[in-house]
């Protein structure tokens, strides 16, 4: 605490310090859904230039959160190697709320907040959706492109340990729902709606602080429940296939197309739009 004294020497005010992080910072349901509906508003606004680079960020960032997370967590017993993982994951997820980047499937799930309440356009949502994914895909793409060169001492030698676990996840995300059939491409459209539906949460608790650290706290914890989980997110798989396609996985284009990338990419969006967005509006609006 601190005080002041006016001039005949008494004291004139007690101030107690403001303490970053604490109830202040916090953004209750019913002014966190204004804060989505005037982000979602933001989004559409922006020029493709922008969502380009920020798309592009973003992309990038969940690269080097996967690396990381794949890095620190290799060796480690199963259920051990799930829980560090998780740990480390969000911060490329922290880096993009904190610099206000795009990332589709956050915007999957604050777009259809806006709209709902006819704030937005629905070509205004979908130019969004489609350049920032194309924007995710190409940054995704070019850091996966750097890291397999670190990785393979620009192709002249075998991946790495690192390298050899990119690969056989991969190779787990495509070929496995291959050999099931239809009941693997609808395995791959579910952990993609479970997936989103903690990943746009995690985008829209972002907006329940103020502060930084209260901002990352929040976002910390959906993002490692679904990383925990082994989840599917069509961002990450951007840089995770094709960066193991590059290192000699067994997976061709057709394959990472069919049985990930678009059946992921379904379920991300309805587990935003629906089970995050809509169900946030409807029990958040008066």
């Amino acid at each position: 605490m601190t005080s002041s004294q006016d001039k005949s020497g008494g004291v004139a005010q007690i101030v107690a310090p403001s303490i970053s992080g604490t109830s202040a910072d916090y953004v209750p349901p019913a002014d966190l859904l204004k804060s989505v509906t005037e982000a979602s508003q933001k989004k559409v606004a922006l020029s493709p230039g922008k969502m380009l680079v920020r798309g592009f960020l973003s992309g990038a960032f969940l690269a080097f959160a996967t690396a990381f997370a794949f890095k620190v967590s290799a060796g480690l017993p199963e259920n051990v190697a799930a829980l560090v993982s998780s740990l480390v994951f969000p911060v490329g997820f922290a880096m993009i709320v904190i610099l206000s980047l795009e990332l589709a499937t956050g915007s999957f799930g604050v777009l259809p907040v806006g709209l709902a309440q006819r704030k937005i356009t629905l070509s205004g949502m979908l130019r969004n959706w489609g350049w920032v994914y194309v924007a995710n895909f190409i940054g995704s793409l070019v850091c996966g492109f750097l890291i397999v060169i670190a990785l393979t001492e620009a192709f002249t030698h075998g991946p790495s340990a690192l390298g050899d676990k990119i690969i056989a996840v991969s190779e787990s995300k495509t070929l496995l729902y291959e050999q099931a059939g239809a009941l693997g491409w609808l395995t791959a459209v579910v952990k993609g709606i479970l997936c989103n539906w903690m990943v746009a949460f995690g985008t829209i608790l972002g907006l329940s602080s103020t502060s930084s650290i209260g901002k990352i706290a929040s976002i910390w914890l959906p993002i490692s429940t679904f990383f925990a989980l082994g989840l599917e997110h069509s961002i990450v798989n951007m840089f995770l296939i094709p960066s193991a396609m590059m290192m000699g996985a067994d997976i061709s284009t057709t394959q990472w197309l069919v049985w990930n990338q678009i059946p992921v990419t379904l379920g991300n969006l309805i587990g935003g739009a629906f089970f995050t967005g809509l169900f946030f509006y409807w029990s958040s609006k008066e």
